[in-house]
């Protein structure tokens, strides 16, 4: 066995002998080339590999997102739909309501003029603005000149409108008093204190005299800034002096509605 292996030996060396150095040295260089060709192939599918893994992992990563769009639009197209048959009841309801306001204050227009039926035209008016009753009562027929207690006739008109007042809920009450543009003289500063005192003056005769509910009630005085005519002729100043009261629906369902 030894013999054999010193043979193999012998001839390797033999051959090696044989073999130019020049040709040797190529052989080993081309070796090493391929060898590196190898290395760098066999990396490069290890990133084209990789960059496949990475573009699966995108595509999943794709579909899956276009299932939560398609499951998101079917979601909201529901919703939507149920919105805009709620939004339908809601209006129904809204109109419903609105109409509801409307039929009670026409109602208590017909009511209030009824009642003051027996006063001059030149004395009161009643009428329907912006939703609001509006009672004016001129200033001959509550109070003298530069005064704020109120006379006689005009309580009695008070005491007409407070029967209905108390007869009626679900309504409020603004005693706005207003005067013509001529500066005052006398007990009142100005204009504003006369007409604060005036409105002060109704509401008291409301509350203390009539019974009327003072949690529904509010004085206030505007003084010569929301006239009614024009402040330049004695008919029209006339006509700005005077006391507005206004009463208002309760609109507390209606904006809970409109706040939903």
């Amino acid at each position: 066995m030894k013999k054999h292996i010193v043979l193999v030996s012998g001839i390797i060396l033999l051959f090696a002998a044989c073999v130019p150095k020049k040709e040797l040295i190529s052989s080993q260089k081309r070796v090493k080339n391929l060898q590196a060709d190898s290395s760098g192939t066999h990396s490069q599918l290890n990133n084209c590999n990789s960059q496949v893994a990475s573009l699966e992992k995108d595509k999943t990563d794709l579909k899956n997102s276009i299932n939560d769009l398609s499951i998101s639009y079917q979601t909201n197209e529901a919703n939507s739909n149920m919105t805009i048959a709620d939004q339908a009841k809601r209006l129904k309801t809204l109109e419903a309501l609105i109409q509801a306001q409307k039929d009670v204050m026409n109602k208590l227009k017909k009511t209030v003029a009824d009642a003051l039926i027996n006063f001059k035209p030149d004395e009161l008016t009643v009428t329907l603005k912006d939703g609001k009753l509006y009672v004016s009562l001129q200033e001959k027929l509550l109070f003298t000149s530069g005064s704020a207690v109120v006379n006689p006739q005009g309580k009695d008109a008070l005491k007409t409108l407070a029967t209905v007042l108390n007869t009626t809920f679900g309504i409020t009450i603004d005693v706005e008093g207003h005067t013509d543009s001529i500066p005052m003289t006398g007990k009142y500063e100005d204009n504003w204190a006369l007409s604060t005192a005036r409105a002060t003056s109704i509401v008291r005769i409301l509350i203390k005299d009539y019974q009327v509910d003072p949690n529904t009630i509010i004085a206030s005085g505007r003084s010569k800034y929301q006239p009614v005519a024009t402040n330049s002729t004695a008919e029209g100043r006339a006509s700005n002096r005077r006391t507005d009261i206004i009463l208002s629906p309760d609109l507390t369902e209606l904006f809970k509605l409109l706040n939903q």
